[in-house]
């Protein structure tokens, strides 16, 4: 008897991490926000196995700025969500995202 391996050539797309609507609508409320100070011009959004990333730019053809993540394997550790800066420091992890957020916030503040 021969057993063979069905191989798929692409990840099944449920798999995948993603951000919920109000997630999103937390997360783009405050992208708005650093449009309208002039600070973020463009964004990206990656949605893979194990994370799904909300990526910054303050020009479109740059690293990004900062990472917005959420990895749902750590929410037990209350760490689901996480702000990288540019050089992979931590900025802010946290359970609650609106939370975590602020870290970015308080970025607006100082700027206007």
């Amino acid at each position: 008897m021969v057993h063979t391996a069905e191989i798929t050539p692409f990840p099944d797309p449920d798999d995948r991490v993603r951000f919920h609507r109000t997630e999103l609508n937390v997360i783009l409320g405050l992208y708005g926000q650093m449009v309208a100070a002039g600070l973020w011009r463009d964004y990206g959004i990656s949605m893979l196995r194990d994370v799904a990333v909300f990526s910054v730019f303050r020009h479109t053809a740059e690293h990004a700025v900062y990472r917005i993540e959420k990895r749902p394997k750590l929410a037990a550790k209350q760490q689901q969500y996480a702000v990288i800066a540019m050089d992979g420091r931590i900025l802010k992890r946290g359970p609650d995202l609106k939370t975590v957020l602020r870290v970015l916030e308080k970025k607006l503040i100082r700027s206007v």
